[in-house]
């Protein structure tokens, strides 16, 4: 099986995760704070802040911007759960806006109607979380004008986009986002198994940040309410979770964020030979919003199946029945039943539904060799000019 995406692992990576073993720190150690800071420089930003995975930085990037009950949060249906549920473990009520139907992301324009109404409306967001699907930044300047307007905290859900590169810096610089998440899993673009990271340039955010990952903890006497009974002490100042990563796993981000540069180069080789190969299939190729340069963790096409008598499941199926792990990123989130419940209904956001319909991810990640991905097209060819042929 060809899978839609896999981890890069080599001997450096194992052995800086043996080193940590070896040492006196498995977790809460230093080398937590030097990916951290590792990240924040490479992203150009102050701080970097590692947690267990992204949906827990998604979390506390939420409590750290003051979303909480009575407020509400926005963000894309075309995107994984975590992006919507954030804003609801914080008892915020969710909201989305719907797609631009070229790069499927969250379209700006649908959001500068949507906050229009919503002002005259008094039910404007608190926290818009914009998604950078597949690897690229939504239309971040114009996302970022609009939270100047109205008012709320960007939070930039860049899970598929480390080393991606927007208006020419990279992602996660703070320039256009209030704060930016990152995701390690395995899939993603360098990973430390499970992981992920919250950027910000705000020293406030980042102090919080850290104190939300860690059970609401303190040791900060300027933080306390009475000083210190002695060296060991801390006081739980607010209500926090245990979102820590280990050391170890940051020793596996450290030696993967050595690779970035080359595993992002790959990526963008396979993406022109998909570009030029599919072509002059009766397929929807990806587009890149003009000012985003993507990390290419997803290579989506949109099989268009007004043209043909084979439908997208069955290409799909016959893509896995050849050996080949394609996916579909992602279901619109408002059509999962417990976003059903909360009053929301198919024709809700057409694009999204649309996009679903058609879509498929094809095999991406930097080990993936040309004659892969050539089995890859020849077998997406042979389906989509089958027996079934082209509608007149």
């Amino acid at each position: 099986m060809i899978p839609y995406g896999r981890q890069s692992l080599d001997q450096a990576d194992i052995d800086a995760v043996v080193e940590v073993l070896t040492s006196d720190w498995l977790t809460q150690g230093p080398t937590i704070e030097r990916f951290e800071a590792a990240m924040a420089e490479r992203c150009e930003a102050g701080f970097g802040v590692a947690v267990c995975n992204a949906t827990a930085a998604l979390h506390i990037a939420c409590l750290a911007a003051g979303l909480g009950e009575g407020d509400r949060l926005w963000t894309s249906p075309n995107t994984f759960l975590a992006s919507a549920n954030c804003g609801r473990y914080c008892g915020a009520a969710v909201d989305f806006v719907d797609i631009d139907p070229q790069t499927w992301n969250l379209d700006a324009v649908a959001l500068a109607d949507k906050l229009d109404a919503a002002e005259r409306a008094g039910t404007l967001p608190k926290v818009l979380v914009a998604v950078a699907f597949s690897g690229q930044s939504a239309d971040m300047r114009a996302i970022r004008d609009l939270s100047r307007r109205y008012g709320f905290v960007v939070i930039e859900d860049a899970s598929h986009a480390v080393g991606a590169r927007y208006a020419g810096r990279p992602v996660g610089c703070g320039e256009f986002a209030d704060m930016t998440v990152f995701s390690f899993h395995p899939v993603k673009i360098i990973t430390t198994g499970e992981g992920g990271m919250v950027l910000t340039n705000r020293p406030e955010l980042a102090e919080r940040l850290r104190r939300l990952r860690s059970h609401g903890m303190t040791r900060d006497p300027a933080q306390m309410d009475e000083p210190p009974h002695g060296p060991w002490y801390y006081q739980q100042v607010e209500l926090g979770f245990n979102y820590r990563i280990t050391d170890m796993q940051a020793a596996l981000g450290l030696s993967q964020l050595g690779k970035l540069d080359g595993f992002l180069a790959r990526r963008r080789a396979l993406v022109t030979r998909y570009q030029a190969l599919l072509a002059e299939l009766p397929l929807t190729l990806p587009a890149l919003q003009p000012e985003a340069e993507s990390a290419w963790h997803l290579y989506v096409v949109r099989v268009q199946t007004e043209r043909l008598s084979i439908s997208h499941r069955e290409v799909f199926d016959g893509l896995r029945a050849a050996g080949i792990g394609v996916n579909v990123h992602y279901i619109p989130v408002h059509l999962q039943p417990y976003y059903r419940d909360l009053g929301f209904k198919p024709g809700d956001f057409p694009e999204a539904e649309a996009y679903y319909a058609q879509a498929i991810s094809l095999p991406m990640y930097p080990a993936m060799t040309d004659e892969q991905q050539d089995f890859v097209v020849d077998q997406l060819r042979r389906l989509l000019s089958s027996g079934q042929g082209l509608r007149s």
